[in-house]
């Protein structure tokens, strides 16, 4: 934190403030200041935190607000819920994009925070295709056809080509196999064809 803080106020000559947001799942652990010394010189610098572990027990308020940031910690939390239950976190991304329209957000409003969810609620194909066609279905039922429209498309060509591009700088430092495909969500199949064409 200390470094990203000197970083920014030398090169920008600014007022920085600079703040911590945890998501870690270790209920205890709170960053301490950081503190250096040398010859009598000292350094003590404190920052605030945010731990999204602690707005679980608060779910009600967060289903109460409007602010943006409310829908990124509930999708945060029940990513972290529905780690090993596919289906649950199908249900529970269509509750938080349904949300979106509930809550009256504009359009452009909607398309960004529904890109946060789906990167960050990521499903197997198949729940994915079930995912969409229930979405499609509510966004026909209100007249509000905007995340899968065309858009759609350009968001998931924009995440495989971010995947990619993650999977090929860690296919260069020759991890296995089998762990980029855990981290980047890409088949083995599919990174084998990169080894032959990174291009692709």
């Amino acid at each position: 934190m200390f470094v990203y803080y000197y970083r920014l106020r030398d090169r920008y000559n600014q007022k920085i403030a600079s703040l911590a947001i945890l998501g870690d799942e270790r209920e205890t652990w709170r960053p301490q200041p950081f503190q250096t010394e040398l010859w009598g010189c000292e350094l003590t610098f404190r920052f605030p935190t945010i731990k999204l572990l602690d707005y679980a027990p608060r779910w009600a308020e967060l289903e109460n607000s409007r602010n943006p940031f409310a829908i990124a910690v509930m999708a945060h939390l029940k990513t972290k819920e529905t780690r090993n239950d596919a289906i649950a976190r199908k249900e529970w991304k269509f509750r938080l994009t349904r949300r979106l329209y509930e809550q009256g957000y504009e359009r452009q409003d909607i398309l960004n925070l529904f890109r946060f969810l789906d990167w960050m609620m990521d499903l197997p194909e198949g729940l994915k295709q079930a995912f969409r066609a229930e979405l499609e279905q509510f966004e026909q039922e209100k007249q509000m056809p905007y995340v899968t429209s065309i858009e759609q498309m350009g968001i998931e060509k924009g995440r495989l080509e971010t995947q990619t591009a993650i999977a090929l700088n860690m296919l260069r430092k020759s991890l296995p196999l089998e762990t980029i495909a855990e981290f980047t969500g890409l088949t083995i199949a599919q990174l084998q064809q990169l080894q032959v064409d990174p291009a692709q």
